[in-house]
């Protein structure tokens, strides 16, 4: 029970609480670049999802079984080299920077070839975008999220599973998603609207931004009102 709503604090956390766009400030690029209609937009939020989710499964898999130090893989490589007290300490996670890059890159190219093959329309209407995932710093934010919460624990039982890491990565991507069709929806209207010039494009963006991350600091607190709420329950 604890687990299931340490998932669920997980997941609200990550939508709402922290979103990453409108807490963290990460990913703005697509934020104001395809949030010009609701349709693209939430294309858009499919594909920052779908390709989160592949680049957190495999950023744990290769920290857990590669990276970390004490790594399965990396100590019985390195055991025909060295020691085995010596191969225990091989500690690689120098290089996740450049693994992590390289797993949204393949996962983004992935995706692309999908919907280049299966929905030409939407493919057509992402334009340079969709390749610009790969340098969506949304992706990567949430793969070290990831490796901090699996390394930088103290205590390597509160370290996170896949269970924990997958749902971030769902859930960030759907959080992202809720703030770039909210932006979308808001910035159709503004089309409509009259706008002073020096406001127009990006400066309203920008501030339509600033004022959805003010609104979305009511959600503060929900998951320390939650954690008592149960701790207090019988």
């Amino acid at each position: 029970m604890d687990y299931i709503f340490d998932i669920f604090l997980i997941s609200i956390s990550a939508a709402l609480i922290n979103n990453f766009v409108l807490y963290y400030f990460v990913g703005i690029c697509p934020f104001i670049g395809v949030s010009r209609r609701v349709d693209m937009a939430l294309g858009m939020g499919g594909a920052v999802t779908f390709v989160m989710t592949i680049a957190v499964f495999i950023s744990w898999t290769i920290t857990t079984l590669v990276l970390m130090p004490g790594a399965p893989v990396s100590r019985w490589v390195a055991g025909y080299f060295m020691s085995a007290g010596s191969a225990a300490d091989i500690d690689l996670t120098i290089l996740t920077y450049i693994v992590y890059i390289f797993s949204i890159a393949s996962s983004v190219q992935f995706v692309e070839m999908y919907v280049r093959k299966f929905y030409p329309p939407l493919y057509k209407s992402f334009g340079v975008f969709l390749p610009l995932i790969t340098t969506n710093c949304a992706i990567l934010f949430a793969c070290l999220t990831v490796m901090s919460n699996i390394v930088g624990v103290e205590n390597p039982t509160d370290a996170w599973d896949l269970g924990r890491s997958l749902a971030l990565g769902i859930f960030g991507g759907a959080g992202f998603t809720i703030a770039i069709v909210i932006m979308a929806g808001i910035r159709e209207e503004l089309d409509l609207c009259d706008i002073p010039a020096p406001f127009k494009g990006a400066a309203i963006t920008l501030i339509v931004g600033g004022i959805l991350a003010m609104a979305f600091m009511g959600f503060n607190g929900v998951d320390i009102g939650l954690k008592t709420l149960l701790a207090g329950a019988p």
